[in-house]
């Protein structure tokens, strides 16, 4: 279905070195319209996150049908399909949408309702940007996979330990977990980036690329409750392993074939302890269109309260202007180096 309008979009056509203009490339392309349950948005901010990148290379492109990337957005509501219920013309909201659908790098963009929430009013569209896709992937990591309770009562004296802290989803995962009342020990390698973990509440820092259970012991701990792996699985499974306590739990966001170091993962490592080792995918619920997936428009709502009540801040850490190909490549280059700390925004086509 047409309306013959156009917007402005940034793609690519197949997968090419970012050094290469064409890489990623700015288009006219046709503005959609809403159906069923799905919202249209007017684009004002977007975040780039590894998907992007993954998505960038992983995909065989038609040379006559851009790639769309992008799954972080925050904009206002232009229209809403027919049996939409929970917004309105208006509304200022965000998302990561559904990366088995066009991503939100274009002025325009559908994505369907239940998987958006409210923007945190205390926020500006670019530091609302910086959160959705992360702050979904830790909040289902934390509270759906690893199962942690949001009760820092239940939560005393028990030790949590984030690989990969001073990213994205780590930064946001800190900050969930210090107000579930976790012991939060972060990896971080770089004075900045560990200066940046400690300011996201960690109570302690060691350095992933050296053994985790010396360092740990020098800190006090033997063992930890949990473990939030941010970063190559492959690499950090024989410690993860190591320092795990009996009965603990790991969940990891990497998925073992996209790791940098060659290996599988022994999964035997894990059995004397009876260990609980689960995958967090935040297109999970939307690429099969669970049950359940209004969920993550509830934990987006409930993200946005501790937000505006002072409880959880932005991960935002740079921003840049406007949105167009030449400011994306910028910035998957400095994505794709694996040491951006934070999240970087763009704003405004």
């Amino acid at each position: 279905m047409s309306n013959n309008q156009k917007m402005k979009a940034v793609g690519a056509y197949r997968y090419l070195d970012l050094s290469d203009p064409e890489s990623l490339v700015d288009l006219f392309i046709e503005k959609p319209i809403p159906t069923g349950r799905d919202l249209l948005v007017e684009v004002k901010a977007i975040s780039v996150n590894p998907a992007d990148l993954g998505v960038r290379k992983n995909n065989n492109y038609e040379k006559e049908s851009p790639k769309i990337l992008g799954w972080d957005v925050a904009g206002i509501v232009e229209q809403v399909g027919p049996d939409c219920q929970l917004f309105k013309p208006g509304d200022e909201i965000y998302y990561a949408g559904s990366v088995t659908r066009p991503g939100g790098n274009s002025e325009f963009h559908l994505v369907d309702e239940r998987i958006a929430g409210n923007k945190p009013k205390s926020l500006d569209f670019a530091q609302a940007a910086a959160l959705p896709l992360t702050s979904i992937t830790a909040w289902e990591g934390l509270f759906d996979r690893l199962g942690i309770s949001h009760s820092a009562e239940e939560n005393k004296n028990k030790s949590l330990l984030i690989i990969g802290a001073a990213g994205g989803v780590g930064s946001i995962a800190t900050q969930l977990a210090k107000l579930a009342g976790l012991t939060v020990i972060g990896t971080a390698s770089r004075p900045e980036s560990i200066q940046w973990t400690i300011n996201q509440g960690a109570d302690f820092t060691i350095n992933h690329n050296n053994d985790f259970a010396p360092q740990l012991k020098k800190i006090g701990f033997e063992t930890v409750d949990y473990i939030f792996c941010l970063n190559d699985t492959i690499q950090h499974f024989a410690n993860m392993a190591e320092v795990i306590a009996p009965q603990g739990k790991i969940c990891s966001i990497v998925p073992a074939n996209k790791a940098s170091w060659t290996g599988s993962l022994d999964m035997d490592l894990l059995f004397a302890k009876s260990i609980t080792f689960v995958w967090e995918l935040m297109f999970t619920r939307s690429m099969f269109q669970t049950k359940d997936m209004i969920k993550q428009h509830d934990l987006l709502n409930k993200l946005a309260d501790l937000i505006d009540n002072g409880k959880l801040k932005t991960t935002l850490t740079e921003r840049l202007e406007p949105i167009n190909a030449a400011n994306l490549r910028l910035v998957h280059e400095k994505v794709e180096t694996g040491r951006s700390i934070g999240k970087i925004v763009l704003e405004n086509f």
